[in-house]
Formats: structure tokens, C-alpha cells, sequence
């Protein structure tokens, strides 16, 4: 699995390299004259402080039906943790969980992320979306009553504020206006306010072809070049927005960063609601590169393509009452 925000070990600028000169070069070669780095000064004050975590609208969700229970595992180095069981109905019918696993969420991502290269101004209350534009928009929660799929927003709607409405990105905004046209949600949430500026869905594509080039070179050998090379990924797009202050970065651009894992969340989010659609069981859609499926013995959904390259993924069949794996378990 894909190393998750969070993860990431205590590595100098220099161990990351070439993930961090890729994406040096990939925003210094930009057209659109991005600002890649917010000064000290300014980073209290304008749309900054609005920016959090819980903008990446992870879904985390276990589908009601379905009992999740944390359980302890010990890995192979002998560390003890603990990981989800799912506990399936007999309802559901004979089979089995698939544990999906998305190659790459992360810098696929990077392929098409719409964000604003330049400062973020404060546009205000909006009638509508306007898809020249990226940045982040303070919205009502749209109602969803399916209980097959998780909101759409994921853990975005967990920390509305005392009017129950929540920030997002770019990402989210995109998918709502489709789930409105498609008519699964009645109707586009109220725009309250909003930091925007002129969008920009390239400025990452060459670090997405240079990690992509990376990955198909080094996925076949697998071993510590395959692990280092994840691992720096990861490292590398974590520095668009450091968790420790005295970190030192050649970026600082909070928006750029959420707005990436949020359209990670995004495509994987609709690549499960495509499954159900198309009639598979969802029992669980955790972080943004696993979901799980009941489905019968060997038979992953069949909407995914499977394969190690990006924008396909590997299946997993678990038998019922195991736990579900994490990272290199």
C-alpha cells in the first residue's frame, strides 16, 4: 500500500532527492508564474488559517451494516499494532472481502489537480462555481441519504462550523456539481465565501510522468529501491505543507497540498461509487487508496482495472473473520 500522510520518517531535503528537484523543476518551469512559497508574515492572516487537514475528505467509512472492530497484529519486525475486522452479515450473502488496494492515489493525483498557481484573493460569496477557478469555498453540507456509499465530502462534514458549513477544495467543489447534474444530490450547495484564483490542472503533471516513469522502472524489482522510492514520494508532496514548523521546505502552499489529496479522495471515491452503481457490494472505503468489496471468491469488482501501473489496482481476498492489512503487513 501507499505510504498515507503521516507516515513519513524524519529524512533531510537532501534523502528525498530526485522526488524534490522533479518537483522543484515541475513548478519553477510553470507558464503561469506560480508562488510556491507564503511568506512567514502572511501566513496567520487571509485564507491560511482556514486551511486543515480534514480538507483531504477521506471517506473512513464502514458501511452501517458491517460491524469494524479494532483487533491487535503483530508484523513481521515483531511491532504490535492494531487493525480493522469487519464483521459481515449473513444478509450479505455468501462470499468473500476484496480488499482493493489504488496504485500511486497520491501522485496520480498530480495529473490533473486543478489548484490556483498564484495568491490565493478573497472573492467572497459566489453564485455559482466557476471552473476557471481553483482555491478553497466555505459551503453548506448537501444532504446524502444513501447508506451504500459514504458523503461524498468524507471526513470534511465531521467538523462543520456553528452554522453547519465546512471548507473545501476544488476537488470536492468539481464532484458536487457533477453529483448535481447526475442528480444525486438535489441540489448545488450555497457558496458562502471563497479564496480563489486563476486554475491550473498541469502544474504538477510533470512530477505525476516523472513518478509514473520511476514507478515502472523500479515496481518489478520491488525490494528497498521500490520502498525508498515510495517513501520520498510521499516526503516530497508532505513538503508542500510541513506538519512541523521548524521543518524547512523550498514550498509552503497549504492549498496546493490539500487540494492534491483531496483530488486523490475524490477519484477514489468515485471509483467505488462506479463499483456500486454498477451493482457491487461496498462494505468499507477506508483511505485513499483502499476500499473493500463483498464479492464472490476470487472476483474483484470488475470496474477496476487491475494491474501495478497508475490508475490501476491490486486485489486482495480476505476470508471472513480475518483482519484487514495495512502498509507492508
Amino acid at each position: 500500500m501507499e505510504l498515507q500522510p503521516g507516515d513519513e520518517e524524519d529524512e533531510p531535503e537532501t534523502a528525498v532527492f530526485p522526488a524534490l528537484k522533479i518537483l522543484k523543476d515541475a513548478v519553477g518551469r510553470s507558464k503561469m508564474h506560480p508562488v510556491p512559497v507564503i511568506g512567514i508574515e502572511a501566513r496567520e492572516s487571509g485564507p491560511w488559517p482556514l486551511i486543515s487537514e480534514h480538507m483531504d475528505g477521506e471517506p473512513r467509512w464502514v458501511h452501517p451494516d458491517v460491524t469494524s472492530t479494532r483487533v491487535p497484529f503483530i508484523r513481521e519486525n515483531g511491532k504490535r499494532v492494531r487493525r480493522d475486522q469487519l464483521d459481515v452479515p449473513d444478509a450479505f450473502g455468501a462470499g468473500v472481502m476484496c480488499l482493493i488496494d489504488r496504485n500511486g492515489s497520491y501522485p496520480s493525483a498530480c495529473s490533473a489537480v486543478p489548484l490556483a498557481p498564484n495568491k490565493l484573493l478573497h472573492t467572497g460569496p459566489l453564485d455559482e462555481f466557476d471552473k476557471g477557478s481553483a482555491g478553497i469555498y466555505l459551503i453548506d453540507i448537501p444532504e446524502w441519504t444513501r447508506t451504500d456509499m459514504p458523503h461524498p465530502l468524507g471526513r470534511i462534514i465531521d467538523r462543520p462550523d456553528d452554522q453547519g458549513r465546512v471548507w473545501v477544495t476544488t476537488p470536492h467543489i468539481k464532484l458536487l456539481v457533477k453529483l448535481v447534474r447526475d442528480r444525486h444530490i438535489a441540489a448545488m450547495p450555497t457558496i458562502h465565501d471563497s479564496w480563489t484564483g486563476k486554475a491550473n490542472e498541469s502544474l504538477f503533471k510533470p512530477f505525476y510522468a516523472a513518478a509514473r516513469q520511476a514507478r515502472s522502472e523500479l515496481v518489478e524489482s520491488g525490494g528497498q529501491p521500490y520502498k525508498a522510492y515510495k517513501t520520498r514520494l510521499s516526503i516530497a508532496l508532505r513538503l508542500l505543507w510541513p506538519k512541523r514548523q521548524e521543518q524547512r521546505s523550498p514550498f509552503w502552499r497549504p492549498d496546493w497540498r490539500m487540494s492534491m489529496v483531496a483530488e486523490a479522495s475524490v477519484r477514489h471515491w468515485v471509483a467505488a461509487f462506479n463499483a456500486v452503481q454498477a451493482g457491487h457490494t461496498l462494505i468499507a472505503l477506508r483511505k485513499v487508496d483502499a476500499a473493500v468489496f463483498w464479492t464472490p471468491p476470487g472476483t474483484p469488482p470488475d470496474t477496476y482495472r487491475i494491474g501495478t501501473g497508475f490508475g490501476e489496482v491490486k486485489a486482495k481476498f480476505i476470508e471472513h473473520g480475518q483482519m484487514i492489512p495495512e502498509g507492508d503487513d
